[in-house]
């Protein structure tokens, strides 16, 4: 008996043995059959795992299915093939007819279901493991952290029996992408022993977040700990000196590499290659490029990248043309860098040649053609790519909501969560701004909804587009909602806060949270800055802007240039000149946005420097010949107007809609009817560019201060839009200076029905009834306003001496010096009656006596400024006035006359233009 089952058993493996010969006759390996079965079934295994790396599932289950002899490791490569090909349902029915079961096997299948989203399944037969290992706990808490629920994941984490490196390295992983830092941190701390992978998770993370100043706080943290870093560790930490925008670290870290020998390495070198372009040190980083020992195609598509970025085009062709073999990366970079730079047509053909475009490829060049408005090409492209991701998507709606094409871009947000796909944190960045461009409120709640179904709402630039969105959209309450909730508050999400509460006109509650800041950038000064600024606060704006000076932030072109406009809203050409200064010492005045500000400062201010800044400038664009047209055109410059218009077409520049409205102001004002209308006819004919209300306005205004009110209102009949109230307002204002009351009746009665409640309308027809002496009809549009609740605005005049900002209102009574301002303007009244001056009555709107007429004209807010300026002033030094209000008539020739006697130069800036009153003479030629 003993005989015959050994001889049994021994035919049984002779029969495997030839089994396996046949199984492995046609594969290139040829197992060694000594040992048998063990060494065999080793081989059977590896060959299963190999037949599996393949995908050739149904071969390696043909092998087990036929072997004889089975260990835990053949079911659990069978198994595992299964799983990784994702066929779950095979590897779990596979599973539960394996009757040798180790720890292996069962975390193959916990594992299995974790991955694909299974977690209930998986939990569920971790929990009827017969016996667990660290292994089998880590995947368990990788499953809970790979579907983000991170809360299951802590408390398995805190039940584990015993931990490894890994088991606290998959944890913080969860935090740090789900953007918990603080809870990373505190896991972080609570490491006793960490490896180079904890190292550059933490740092990772906070780059993730955008608090580049801890991660690189952490990288020295660790190199002072003797930690040595790796190459992943180098290139995140480089990532967070490139937020830092800090090139000098960079210095510090190249010589950390240089003695750790990871310098010649080309993943960090070329890491280092980009942290300088990101930081603006593009000659350091082109040097650098020189010296690198060894470069790949992301060294090179990094470097002709830069040079795209900074408009040196030529450069990057140079570049480009250098390459010995031109990867698909490297023309992709050459791609973006035409149509970065205008020229699209060139990066079509790139794109054309190129034989087996990827899908960063399809992308760039939907990128590219979105960026120059070619929409419908962009569309059609996207149409055409083999294989769609979330960035060809991301890609063409950022475009949109870009270009302002808002609807489009939620129309292609729709339709992308419509296919199945998960949006993107920048398509949803994307389609926020749109919506806050759009100020679709219900849209933009509806977004907020889909962020957190898909997990994104803790993400810094999701929440932040949340807090930009609902500002724009006046809706506070969800602006504090959301900023409290956000996890991680970078410096942007806080920059997006103040600038959220600015725009609702909420300063106190912006002040206070920038008081509030951990850490302030040039972002956050200026975003305060400019919020004093536009709400009329300059001394505040300007007194922030000395305390960022002094905390030695250094300002940028946007800083500066709210500072101008602040300037130039209140005429402060003092103070406008001081910051021209400090532009040359900061090395801004090559910057094309700085210089137009200027211009347009300068000319605000009445001064003629805003020539001079113009004509200094290297480089020019359509703004900056519009600030220069409508500087003159405000200034009473119309001749001057119309020769810059022609000297810009010369030069190639196609004029656009603000253009022509300043060429059309400049007729207005100039009486140049001719010219108005051949301008007003050659933008549509010539250009194709159609009038909007402006262009109206102005040529309403044009005739009719030309006494051409019937064509004047013909032209409004006629035209193609609806008139605004501006049109209708310039109408009446024509009325008034010729006096005509039955035109002037009938647009004062439509103006009455669109704007019940502005004043100016009332005041006008109301002069109109007064200059012929009506007072009946002057005293029943006073009754209406009374009626109607309309106040009449009163007329202001402001002077600037001495760093101080004074204003006077009519009759003011107030100041200091009101004694001797009314003893001055007695004075001159005297002496220029003997010049030839005869006080206007007829700019006295009251039914009052002649003498009483005469002194209520004396003590107008702008006679007050301007005697209060020669009483405080040098004597021949300019004076300078701004008024909210259009300049009376009597004050008109007040001035004109005193300009003479006192050998000053007066500017007035009214509520429509500006007056130059020199030698008895004013700029606008008495036609205003």
């Amino acid at each position: 008996m003993v005989i015959g089952l050994k001889s049994c058993r021994c035919l049984k493996t002779h029969r495997v043995l030839q089994h396996l010969r046949y199984i492995y006759a046609s594969s290139s390996y040829v197992p060694s059959v000594q040992n048998a079965p063990f060494n065999e079934v080793y081989s059977c295994n590896k060959r299963i795992q190999e037949l599996g790396k393949q995908g050739r599932l149904e071969d390696a289950r043909k092998l087990f299915d036929e072997m004889f002899y089975k260990d835990s490791g053949t079911w659990n490569s069978m198994i595992n093939g299964y799983v990784q090909t994702g066929r779950i349902n095979e590897a779990r029915s596979l599973f539960d007819s394996c009757v040798i079961k180790n720890v292996r096997t069962w975390t193959s299948i916990v594992t299995a279901y974790a991955k694909y989203g299974m977690i209930y399944e998986a939990r569920k037969l971790f929990d009827e493991m017969p016996e667990r290992n660290v292994v089998s706990w880590n995947a368990m808490i990788n499953g809970y952290v790979q579907n983000r629920d991170l809360v299951s994941a802590r408390c398995l984490f805190d039940e584990m029996p015993e931990r490894e490196v890994s088991s606290w390295n998959t944890l913080i992983t969860g935090y740090t992408h789900s953007s918990q830092m603080n809870e990373a941190s505190e896991l972080f701390e609570k490491m006793e022993d960490r490896n180079l992978v904890t190292w550059m998770v933490m740092i990772s993370g906070y780059v993730h977040v955008g608090d580049c100043q801890k991660g690189w706080e952490l990288f020295v943290k660790m190199h002072y700990d003797g930690v040595l870093p790796d190459q992943s560790v180098f290139v995140v930490s480089l990532s967070a000196i490139t937020g830092l925008n800090d090139p000098e670290l960079i210095e510090r870290l190249r010589t950390l590499t240089i003695k750790t020998s990871y310098e010649e390495d080309v993943v960090v070198g070329t890491a280092i290659l980009n942290a300088y372009t990101r930081t603006g040190k593009l000659n350091s980083a082109f040097k650098f490029f020189e010296t690198m020992p060894e470069r790949n195609e992301y060294s090179w598509t990094t470097i002709i990248s830069a040079f795209s970025r900074d408009g040196r085009l030529e450069d990057a062709i140079a570049l480009y043309d250098r390459v010995s073999e031109h990867s698909v990366a490297s023309q992709t970079a050459m791609l973006s860098a035409y149509a970065q730079n205008g020229r699209v047509y060139e990066a079509r053909l790139l794109f054309d040649v190129i034989p087996n475009p990827n899908v960063i490829t399809w992308n760039a060049m939907i990128a590219g053609y979105a960026q120059n408005g070619m929409f419908k090409e962009a569309s059609n492209m996207f149409i055409r790519m083999p294989v769609q991701n979330t960035e060809s998507w991301a890609a063409l709606i950022s475009a949109f909501a870009q270009k302002g094409q808002s609807e489009e871009a939620l129309l292609l947000l729709s339709e992308l969560h419509r296919s199945g796909m998960v949006p993107s944190h920048s398509c949803f960045t994307s389609a926020l701004l749109a919506c806050a461009n759009l100020g679709a409120l219900e849209k933009g709640r509806q977004l907020h909804t889909l962020t957190v179904k898909a997990g994104c709402q803790f993400n810094p630039h999701v929440g932040n587009g949340l807090i930009s969105m609902y500002a724009k959209c006046r809706n506070m309450e969800n602006v504090s909602q959301v900023f409290k909730t956000m996890r991680t508050k970078d410096i942007v999400s806080w920059n997006s806060l103040i600038s959220g509460l600015s725009q609702n006109y909420m300063l106190d509650d912006a002040r206070r949270c920038f008081e509030k800041m951990p850490k302030r950038d040039v972002v956050s000064w200026t975003s305060m800055i400019s919020a004093y600024a536009q709400a009329g606060h300059g001394d505040l704006a300007l007194q922030l802007f000395l305390d960022m000076l002094a905390s030695g932030i250094k300002p940028n072109s946007s800083t500066v240039t709210g500072l101008l406009v602040t300037c130039g809203t209140f005429g402060a050409t003092k103070l406008g000149r001081q910051i021209h200064n400090l532009i040359f010492k900061l090395g801004l005045d090559i910057d094309t946005f700085v210089g137009n500000s200027l211009i347009t400062m300068y000319f605000k201010c009445g001064c003629k420097d805003g020539f001079w800044v113009f004509e200094e400038m290297d480089e020019r664009d359509i703004v900056t010949w519009n600030a220069l047209l409508i500087g003159c055109a405000q200034n009473g410059f119309g001749m001057d107007t119309l020769e810059i218009f022609e000297q810009m077409k010369a030069g190639g520049v196609r004029p656009d809609q603000a253009s022509f409205l300043g060429v059309l102001f400049a007729c207005s004002h100039a009486g140049l009817i001719d010219e108005g209308r051949f301008h007003f006819n050659s933008m549509k004919v010539d250009y194709g560019i159609m009038p909007n209300e402006g262009h109206y306005a102005c040529m309403v205004d044009l005739l009719g201060r030309a006494g051409h009110l019937h064509e004047a209102e013909v032209l409004i009949e006629d035209m193609p839009i609806e008139p605004d109230s501006v049109v209708w307002a310039a109408l009446l204002g024509a009325c008034r200076i010729h006096r005509n009351v039955e035109l002037g009746r009938r647009v004062a009665e439509r103006l009455f029905q669109t704007e019940p409640h502005k004043s100016g309308n009332y005041i006008l027809l109301s002069n109109i009834y007064a200059s012929l002496g009506m007072w009946g009809e002057v005293k029943k549009v006073r009754m209406l306003m009374k009626d109607r609740g309309v106040t009449k605005e009163p007329g202001i005049s402001w002077i600037q001496t001495k760093n101080k900002l004074l204003s006077f209102s009519n009759g003011d009574k107030t100041h200091d010096q009101i004694q001797e301002v009314y003893k001055t303007l007695k004075e001159f009244r005297g002496r220029l009656r003997e010049a030839g001056y005869v006080p206007d009555t007829n700019f006295v709107l009251h039914d009052v006596e002649e003498e009483q007429k005469e002194d209520t004209l004396l003590y107008h807010s702008e006679k007050l400024a301007i005697a209060y300026g020669l009483l405080n002033s040098p004597h021949g030094t300019p004076i300078q006035i701004m008024k909210n209000l259009r300049i009376c008539g009597d004050c008109h020739c007040f001035t004109k006359f005193l300009s003479k006697v006192t050998q000053r130069e007066i500017v007035i800036r009214d509520g429509k233009r500006f007056h130059h009153f020199q030698d008895g003479l004013c700029s606008c030629g008495d036609y205003w």
